[in-house]
């Protein structure tokens, strides 16, 4: 079983194009796909792996750097980035007076409640001038999104490709703050995590999964009608009329290609690591191979 980050949505239509053409039959696997509505969230998709639920998981890279650093430690790691680059941002309605991070002080934050998510936005408040004061709140995961486009929170983090195509056509204007634009190297997300002790003992099938659901990204890219035809199928009422084929068409060129689908750069999340460290927001070091490898891809 895959469970995804999210309710579905551009960023996964590759495993849905996948399993709809039967690529994961073709290259002998099978494979269920389960998202977070199920629950309301109550599992996270990498509490899964942990428990046994799901086989692999969709998360961020920071969640296996949670994983590997808790006292319980789990032998979580990366075996592939759906994303080549960031496509996130914080973001904030254009009609506030929220210009730049340092402005989010003293204003409220709809936070997903990640170990590091919260001191890495008041980083970038504290990198762009700001003190960091953020009043951060809890919302139900699954509604955060909603909390910024009724104006019940200041800002959240957003995909710029989903929620950012979402805004567009509900007329909100949005500003966008990125990452990598206030000296914060972000790494990969998201990835496709799994329990490492499984590598060995299931390497063909993780394999095998890999190449079916790369296929199918691709496919989605040199087919867009179709892919987003599939897609729409799966979403949830409220996600029904995003504009897919836009949403598509910024996503496209960061799935990579054949050669590069999947794969990730030892260095961008070494570097993501070492901002960590100096930083404060991790103690335990660990070396870029405990959190990610590329041997099954």
């Amino acid at each position: 079983m895959l469970a995804l980050d999210w309710t579905p949505n551009i960023n996964h239509i590759g495993f849905f194009v996948a399993q709809h053409k039967g690529f994961y039959k073709k290259h002998g696997v099978e494979v269920t796909i389960s998202d977070p509505s199920e629950d309301n969230y109550a599992v996270t998709p990498a509490k899964k792996v942990e428990l046994g639920f799901a086989d692999l998981a969709l998360c961020p890279t920071e969640s296996i750097l949670s994983y590997r650093t808790k006292s319980a430690t789990f032998s979580m790691i990366a075996i592939a980035a759906i994303l080549q680059e960031d496509l996130s941002a914080i973001a904030v309605r254009a009609d506030s007076n929220i210009i730049s991070p340092k402005d989010l002080d003293g204003q409220s934050y709809a936070s997903y409640k990640a170990r590091y998510e919260d001191k890495m936005v008041m980083q970038m408040m504290k990198n762009d001038g700001g003190k960091g004061d953020l009043l951060v709140e809890y919302p139900n995961k699954l509604g955060i999104w909603e909390t910024l486009t009724k104006e019940k929170y200041k800002s959240t983090w957003i995909f710029t490709n989903w929620e950012g195509v979402e805004a567009e056509q509900m007329g909100i204007d949005l500003r966008l703050f990125r990452m990598k634009d206030y000296q914060i190297p972000y790494s990969y997300s998201p990835v496709i995590a799994i329990n490492e002790q499984q590598i060995n003992k299931h390497s063909d099938a993780f394999k095998s999964f890999l190449k079916a659901s790369k296929e199918g990204f691709m496919y989605s890219v040199k087919n867009p009608d179709e892919a987003t035809a599939i897609l729409r199928g799966l979403l949830p009422k409220k996600d029904k009329s995003i504009d897919l084929l836009k949403a598509l068409e910024r996503t496209a060129a960061s799935f990579g290609t054949s050669e590069t689908w999947g794969k990730m750069d030892e260095k961008v999340v070494s570097n993501f690591l070492d901002w960590i460290y100096e930083n404060n927001l991790e103690e335990q070091k660990l070396d870029v191979s405990d959190l990610i490898t590329n041997i099954l891809n």
